[in-house]
C-alpha cells in the first residue's frame, strides 16, 4: 500500500495535488510541515496563540497556493506564512518589539562570539560521568528553554530556526522577511543570552532569564 511518505514523487506533484484539494496530499503536508510550523509559531507568539496562528497560516496558504511561484521550497514558503501571521497577531496584541530595538549593541556580550557566530570562550567543562552532572544538565536545558521563551520574538524565532530546525541563514531571511545582516545580529544576540544563562547556571546553580 502506498504510504503518505511515498505518495508523491516530487514537490511539484504534491503542490498540484494540494491545489486539487486532495485529502491525501493535505495529510502528507501536515505530517511533513505542521511540527515545524507550530514550533516557529510558538517561538514568536507563545503556546496559547501558536495553534491559532498555524491554523490561519494553513488557510492563507491554501488560498494562495495556486499563485505560489515555487522560488523556494514549499515548507519554507509555509514557514514564511506562519511568520507573517505571527507578526500580524503580535501587532494586534500590541506586543511587537521593533527590529531596531533588537539590533541595538550589547557591549557586555559582544565579545563572546566571533564574526562567524562561534563562541570565542566556551563555558566551563562539565563532569558528564556523574549522576549529579547529568541531573544538572537536564535542569540547565529546562533553564535554557525558559530563557528562550523570554527572548524578543524575532530573536527567539531566529535561534530556534537556526539551532533547532537547521535552517540556513538564507532560508531564515526568507521565512522572517529580514536581511541576512539582521538575521546574523538577531542570532548573535540570542546566542549571547544563551551563553549568559549557561554561565550563570554553572556559577550559581540557579536559572537566570535576564
Amino acid at each position: 500500500m502506498t504510504t503518505l511518505m511515498t505518495a508523491f514523487k516530487d514537490e511539484d506533484t504534491l503542490i498540484q495535488a494540494l491545489i486539487d484539494k486532495s485529502e491525501t496530499a493535505f495529510r502528507h503536508a501536515l505530517t511533513e510541515c505542521q511540527p515545524s510550523m507550530l514550533y516557529l509559531a510558538h517561538s514568536m507568539v507563545g503556546n496559547k496563540l501558536a495553534d491559532e496562528v498555524v491554523q490561519e497560516a494553513w488557510f492563507s496558504a491554501m488560498r494562495a497556493l495556486p499563485k505560489f511561484e515555487r522560488r523556494s521550497k514549499l515548507k519554507t514558503w509555509l514557514m514564511r506564512i506562519v511568520a507573517n501571521e505571527a507578526k500580524t497577531r503580535l501587532r494586534r496584541e500590541n506586543r511587537q518589539v521593533s527590529l531596531d530595538a533588537m539590533l541595538e549593541p550589547d557591549d557586555t556580550m559582544d565579545s563572546r562570539f566571533d564574526s562567524k557566530g562561534h563562541w570565542q570562550n566556551n563555558p566551563l567543562d562539565w563532569d558528564g560521568d556523574s549522576p549529579e552532572a547529568l541531573l544538572s544538565s537536564n535542569e540547565l536545558l529546562d533553564c535554557i528553554d525558559d530563557m528562550i521563551a523570554t527572548l524578543p520574538d524575532l530573536q527567539s524565532a531566529t535561534l530556534n530556526l537556526r539551532e533547532r530546525q537547521g535552517y540556513s541563514l538564507v532560508e531564515i531571511c526568507n521565512i522572517l522577511d529580514v536581511s541576512e545582516s539582521n538575521v546574523r545580529v538577531l542570532l548573535h544576540r540570542a546566542r549571547n543570552r544563551v551563553f549568559r544563562c549557561i554561565e550563570h547556571f554553572q556559577d550559581s546553580g540557579e536559572c537566570c532569564t535576564i
